[in-house]
């Protein structure tokens, strides 16, 4: 298979969280005044109506996005997916329409607003919505663990043996962690390193010295590869790199994403076989 450009790979990455409805269990984690108040006091929650306060209170966007249960940080990796850019002020300024668009068909703005601003809350309510960043960490958990349960289940469905969460043996008996190893930890001939971040911060440097740490140990025989995914990445695309490189020079043998699994599939039964596991 021929090696995509960087920018190539980059567009394949995907948003791996599930989003979570705030009106179903959990109300408002954060109170701005001033604008919760501007919202509460619209005539309407319209498309157009919106648009026009959006555009004329740029600031307000974090206040729109926590209206619908995304933090700051999740805000700017979804807006830098789909526009390009993490700058809402900008935004709301120039394509107040799109912003809203996008809001509302991703995240269901309009029906999110109408069912909360004039709701009345209750002291179980504010503790609930305190509650939220746990909320978040299990969610941030969980993306990582959605990329290691498709590589597992591909590697359980192609009949091979494996072992998760593992480290593996490779020149001079060091080691490198795994997050999944074929047939074994004690006698592994494929290694793979599964990373989904949808979220950024240390945890993608971790991962990359993972990676790194993977290629440096690994004998001729073993087979290594990284199947990388999440819009977090978009806003560490130097550490991305850094994983990409190791591909594009050959000091692993692949690198994949949860859109090229079907491929990820395909050499993955190849390396079995040539490895004789098939």
């Amino acid at each position: 298979m021929a090696i995509p450009t960087f920018e190539e790979y980059l567009a394949t990455l995907g948003h791996l969280s599930a989003h979570v409805d705030p009106t179903a269990s959990t109300p408002e984690a954060v109170k701005i005044k001033e604008l919760a108040a501007q919202l509460a006091g619209l005539p309407a929650t319209n498309k157009p109506v919106l648009r026009e306060w959006v555009a004329a209170h740029p600031e307000a966007v974090p206040v729109l996005a926590l209206a619908v249960g995304l933090s700051q940080e999740h805000l700017k990796n979804l807006l830098r997916d789909r526009f390009g850019t993490a700058g809402w002020v900008a935004l709301a300024q120039a394509r107040p329409d799109d912003l809203i668009e996008w809001f509302d068909d991703g995240f269901d703005l309009l029906r999110s607003l109408e069912v909360q601003r004039h709701r009345r809350y209750a002291f179980g309510d504010v503790l609930v919505a305190r509650a939220g960043t746990r909320v978040t960490a299990t969610s941030a958990g969980t993306t990582g663990r959605k990329v290691e349960d498709e590589i597992e289940a591909i590697a359980r469905s192609l009949g091979l043996a494996c072992e998760a969460r593992t480290r593996f043996t490779g020149r001079n008996g060091r080691t490198a962690p795994a997050d999944l190893v074929i047939p074994s930890s004690a006698e592994t001939l494929i290694a793979v390193a599964a990373k989904g971040f949808d979220s950024t911060g240390s945890k993608l440097s971790d991962a990359v010295r993972e990676v790194q740490e993977m290629a440096e140990v690994r004998q001729p025989r073993q087979f290594i590869i990284a199947v990388i995914d999440g819009i977090g990445w978009k806003g560490r695309t130097q550490d991305l790199r850094r994983i990409y490189d190791l591909w594009a020079t050959g000091q692993i043998d692949g690198m994949y994403t949860l859109g090229t699994l079907d491929q990820f599939r395909t050499d993955l039964e190849g390396a079995a076989r040539l490895r004789g596991l098939l």
